[in-house]
């Protein structure tokens, strides 16, 4: 599940923080559970920031565990990896060791003006305040550079996702369904200055995990990792019997909608 919304008994502010740094206690379950992105996410990315990868000089910002780091790198980028937590900082250094890393957030980017034809945030841009991570980006890009933001959200049409969705919403507090059905509105929360002209796709894909995977994946996610273990635990174990009933191999078949934005600079 991807879960982005605080319950609504945490003050705003407050749960924002706490949950941006609770990655950094878990980040090796965050890098060995947590799906990745399909090829045709970056044929999408090439095609809508008009030019290839290969070469490109890329900052890959909130890299975290370095999923898509190693994936441009993969790819022919030249990427620099930005990071501000410091656990997961030391897992991308551990797994990602020949490409550079930077302490820094997307709101005061430590690279130079005019360094990067483009700039990636993978599930990251919602943490930053685009009052300060839009002219950041503008700084940094090339003329002609592009920006590109994206998340993975559950295919809500697939019966099981969707089953899954509303007993994580329960337990949360919050209508994670409703919230994901509302990804469309990324477009006007990614820039709410209007300077950014996004360019929206839809990339689906899916991927096959034990279901011991699937639950690590789940309680990766910053809305867990901020709930009481013994609580946690409980919800986890329930959801197992849960999969099990539709999934009796142990195997799950996760289906994934990649909303991804990509503006140029002019």
């Amino acid at each position: 599940m991807t879960v982005t919304q605080p319950s609504p008994a945490d003050p705003p502010a407050a749960s924002h923080a706490a949950r941006a740094a609770s990655f950094n206690s878990a980040a090796a379950q965050y890098a060995a559970n947590r799906p990745s992105y399909p090829p045709a996410l970056f044929d999408a990315v090439e095609e809508l920031a008009g030019r290839p990868l290969p070469g490109a000089r890329a900052v890959d910002v909130g890299a975290g565990t370095g999923i898509a780091t190693a994936l441009l790198h993969a790819r022919g980028a030249d990427v620099l990896a930005v990071e501000p937590g410091a656990g997961m900082a030391a897992e991308f250094r551990r797994a990602l060791p020949h490409i550079p890393l930077v302490r820094g957030s997307g709101n005061a980017l430590p690279v130079t003006d005019a360094h990067a034809d483009l700039i990636t945030y993978a599930q990251a841009w919602h943490w930053t305040d685009p009052a300060h991570s839009v002219p950041e980006a503008l700084r940094v890009l090339r003329p002609g550079g592009a920006l590109a933001l994206w998340w993975n959200t559950e295919a809500l049409d697939v019966e099981w996702i969707a089953d899954a969705a509303r007993r994580v919403g329960r337990f949360l507090g919050v209508d994670v369904a409703a919230e994901t059905r509302k990804a469309g509105d990324r477009i006007e929360l990614a820039d709410p200055s209007g300077r950014l002209d996004f360019a929206r796709r839809t990339v689906r894909w899916s991927r096959r995990v034990p279901v011991d995977t699937h639950l690590a994946n789940l309680g990766s996610h910053s809305a867990f990792l901020i709930t009481p273990e013994q609580r946690r635990t409980a919800f986890l174990d329930e959801e197992r019997t849960h999969l099990l009933k539709v999934f009796p191999d142990g195997t799950v078949e996760e289906t994934y909608d990649v909303l991804l934005l990509v503006a140029r600079k002019p």
